[in-house]
């Protein structure tokens, strides 16, 4: 099951922002972005197709070895938090590209998974 591409991020706090009515509205505010990615997988080497990606920098006493060895392959530094995200074509990232905030449209509705 493939899903749509998105990013990692962090809630910062809440707030509240005014309507054209005066009321107000509460709203969560995220630090979302910017993930690199450090590896594409495809069907035919690893069974099914996603992309890795990374977030929150972090630094190397907070990182295992075989994690530092899986970033210095991407030359991106070391991240807290690595994702995989199945999708359905992930040949048209590369390692090392970054994904941002850019990729949704504005008032674009986004899935927000929190733990």
């Amino acid at each position: 099951m493939a899903e749509k591409l998105g990013i990692l991020g962090r809630k910062v706090g809440m707030t509240r922002i005014f309507a054209s009515d005066g009321s107000a509205v509460a709203v969560t505010v995220i630090q979302a972005g910017p993930c690199p990615v450090i590896q594409v997988r495809n069907g035919e080497t690893d069974g099914y197709d996603a992309v890795q990606i990374a977030f929150e920098e972090a630094k190397e006493k907070h990182v295992t070895k075989p994690a530092r060895g899986h970033f210095a392959k991407a030359g991106k530094g070391l991240f807290r938090n690595l994702r995989e995200i199945r999708l359905e074509a992930p040949a048209e990232f590369e390692v090392g590209q970054e994904l941002t905030v850019s990729l949704f449209a504005a008032g674009e509705k986004v899935k927000v998974t929190g733990t």
